[in-house]
């Protein structure tokens, strides 16, 4: 019994000196990964001071695999910021302002950050990051003069956006008006038929009716017939005996004396 206790004790030594030691490589990993990081992290800022800022960018993002530092986070953003790319250095400015403890930082990033979407003219985000940087650092005047001009742009930009929008409409309103107007023209056409249609049996009861007036007019007048022998005879007596007192009163006429003026 003595035996097994003194075994489990030993044991007990055992684990308590392995504990022991994997803290103490634990912890020296992380003393070395930290040395490590903080050597990248230091090549990187002399990559970026002499203006070589992709191998500032790779030396942070080996820095950043050692050791996830809101330092290295930022100092990568502006190294992406430098190559023009603007959308890839917003997200590292955004980690670095919310994971940094030091105010000082959190400033930067978030005045950094203003700058990437200002280059991106998304002015009314901008003006939010610049905006956040002077809560942390009041008195920054870079950061007020690049607010006061993100704020400019930021009003142009929403003038042109209306006034976009409002020659949109004028635009859209035409169209329409000149839709509608076919439109309408095509109605015309298309009800001009029906139309003819409708006015035909109008015209034609307007014909019937001046020919029923011109029919009754042949009627209302004396119908002429072909005159039988003995009518003929007789008109022909009426005619001769008509010429025959002309004649008379003719000769009747010259048998008078005509009457002159008097002579001087």
């Amino acid at each position: 019994m003595i035996k097994l206790e003194k075994i489990v004790c030993l044991n007990r030594i055992d684990y308590l000196h392995i504990s022991a030691i994997l803290s103490f490589f634990i912890l020296l990993g992380s003393s070395l990964s930290a040395q490590t990081a903080h050597k990248s992290l230091r090549f990187g800022d002399n990559s970026y001071e002499k203006g070589d800022f992709s191998d500032a960018e790779i030396n942070y993002r080996r820095a950043l695999e050692k050791e996830n530092a809101a330092k290295s986070k930022y100092n990568l953003g502006n190294a992406i910021y430098k190559q023009g790319r603007y959308e890839e250095a917003i997200p590292q400015f955004e980690a670095a302002a919310s994971s940094s403890l030091d105010p000082e930082m959190r400033a930067n990033a978030f005045h950094n950050l203003g700058n990437a979407y200002f280059e991106k003219q998304e002015f009314d985000k901008s003006v939010e990051a610049y905006k956040n940087s002077l809560r942390i650092a009041p008195d920054d005047m870079d950061t007020k003069k690049n607010l006061s001009r993100a704020m400019r742009r930021m009003q142009q930009q929403q003038q042109q956006q209306q006034q976009q929008q409002q020659n949109q409409q004028d635009q859209n309103k035409e169209e329409n008006e000149e839709n509608q107007e076919q439109q309408e023209q095509q109605n015309q056409q298309d009800q001009q038929p029906q139309d003819q249609k409708q006015e035909n049996p109008q015209q034609q009861q307007d014909q019937e009716g001046e020919k029923q007036e011109e029919q009754k007019e042949k009627e209302a007048q004396p119908q002429e017939r072909d005159m039988n022998k003995e009518e003929a005879k007789k008109l022909l007596q009426v005619m001769d005996e008509e010429e025959r007192k002309v004649q008379e009163k003719m000769r009747k006429m010259k048998g008078k004396k005509t009457v002159t003026g008097k002579d001087w």
